[in-house]
C-alpha cells in the first residue's frame, strides 16, 4: 500500500493563531479560562484544552463576572461583545483575520444601504457571528434554488458575501445564480473563501483520482473538513471523515493499493501521523508527501497578548 500525504493539509494560519492565543493565555493566567464556543472545530484540540482546565461555553451568561473569555477563531457578533462588557469580562479575540474581513465587509455594505446575501451554512458559528453584524440587512442562502426565492428585484441594491470555509465549487454555483438574477450585484474586492480552504480543496481535487480511498482527518462539525470529503466523493473515490486512527475500519482498505490522506484546516498533524502509523503497522504501507501548493501565511497574536508578552520580557 502507498499513502499519498496531501500538501497543504491541516492547520491554517488562523487556526494556528487561535490555538497559540489560548496557549499563551494559559501561560499568563493559568487554565481557568473560558472560551466562547469551541476554539476551533476539532475534537482532539478541544479535548486537549479541556484536560488542561479550559472551559468551553455556548452562552456568555455561563461565564462568571470578571473572568477571562477568549473568542474562538470563528468570530462573534456585536451582541456577544456587548454581553461580555456587561459582565466585565476580560476578553481576548482569537477571531481569524479572514473572518474579521468578512465582518468588516458586512458592516460596510450595510452602511451603504445594500441588501447583503450571505452564502453559508445555517447554524455555523462563523455565519451566526457575521449575520450579527447587520441582522436586518443580511439574508442567508445555501443553494442556487434558494437564490430563486429571494424577494429582491433585479434593480435592487444587493451584494454578496461568503462563509470562509465553503467549497469553492459550491459557492461558485450560488454566485453564478446570483449574477444571473442580479447582474449588478456587488461583491467583496477579494473573495471571502480563505486561501487554506481553497488550497486544501485543490489538493484533494487533483489527487483523489490517483487513490482508491481518501481519508480526511477532521471533526464532523468542521465545515472545511466536510467539504474535503465531499470533493473526494465527487471525484468518484470512497472517502471517510474521521477524528483519528481509532475510527479506522480494516474493511475500508480491502483492495486499496493507494490511500490519500489529508486533513481539514483545524485538524492537528498528530492525528494524521497516527493514521499513517496504523496503515504502516497493519498493511506495511509506505508514505510520500505530494505538494500541490506552498503556504507561507502567518497571523500575529492579538494586541492584548502581544502586550503581555512584551511586559513579561521586561
Amino acid at each position: 500500500m502507498e499513502i499519498l500525504l496531501a500538501n497543504p493539509r491541516g492547520f491554517c494560519a488562523g487556526v494556528n493563531m487561535a490555538i497559540d492565543c489560548l496557549d499563551e493565555a494559559i501561560k499568563h493566567f493559568g487554565p481557568n479560562i473560558y472560551v466562547y464556543h469551541e476554539i476551533v472545530h476539532n475534537k482532539y484540540v478541544v479535548e486537549r484544552f479541556t484536560r488542561q482546565g479550559v472551559m468551553f461555553v455556548d452562552d456568555v451568561e455561563d461565564v462568571p463576572p470578571g473572568s477571562i473569555l477568549l473568542y474562538s477563531a470563528h468570530g462573534v457578533s456585536p451582541g456577544i461583545r456587548e454581553k461580555s462588557r456587561e459582565r466585565k469580562l476580560m476578553t481576548i479575540d482569537a477571531t481569524c483575520p479572514l473572518v474579521t474581513k468578512v465582518h468588516i465587509e458586512a458592516i460596510r455594505f450595510a452602511r451603504a444601504g445594500y441588501h447583503i446575501i450571505l452564502i453559508g451554512h445555517e447554524g455555523h458559528d462563523e455565519v451566526i457571528g457575521t449575520m450579527g453584524e447587520a441582522p436586518e440587512s443580511i439574508t442567508l442562502v445555501e443553494t442556487p434554488e434558494e437564490v430563486d426565492r429571494l424577494p429582491f428585484g433585479p434593480d435592487d441594491k444587493v451584494a454578496y458575501l461568503t462563509q470562509t470555509t465553503l467549497s469553492v465549487d459550491e459557492a461558485g454555483r450560488v454566485i453564478e445564480r446570483l449574477r444571473q438574477r442580479y447582474p449588478h450585484i456587488a461583491s467583496p474586492p477579494k473573495e471571502d473563501i480563505c486561501y487554506a480552504t481553497t488550497n486544501r480543496q485543490e489538493a484533494v481535487r487533483k489527487l483523489a483520482a490517483e487513490a482508491d480511498l481518501v481519508l480526511v482527518l477532521g471533526s464532523q462539525n468542521s465545515s472545511n473538513s466536510q467539504r474535503l470529503r465531499e470533493i473526494a466523493l465527487a471525484c468518484g473515490t470512497p472517502a471517510y471523515l474521521i477524528d483519528g486512527a481509532h475510527e479506522l475500519e480494516r474493511e475500508w482498505f480491502e483492495g486499496a493499493d493507494t490511500v490519500l490522506i489529508t486533513a481539514g484546516a483545524s485538524a492537528p498533524e498528530v492525528v494524521v501521523q497516527d493514521c499513517v502509523d496504523y496503515l504502516q503497522g497493519h498493511f506495511g504501507a509506505t508514505a510520500r508527501d505530494v505538494t500541490i501548493r506552498e503556504e507561507h501565511v502567518n497571523f500575529p497574536l492579538p494586541k492584548e497578548l502581544r502586550d503581555l508578552q512584551t511586559a513579561a520580557a521586561r
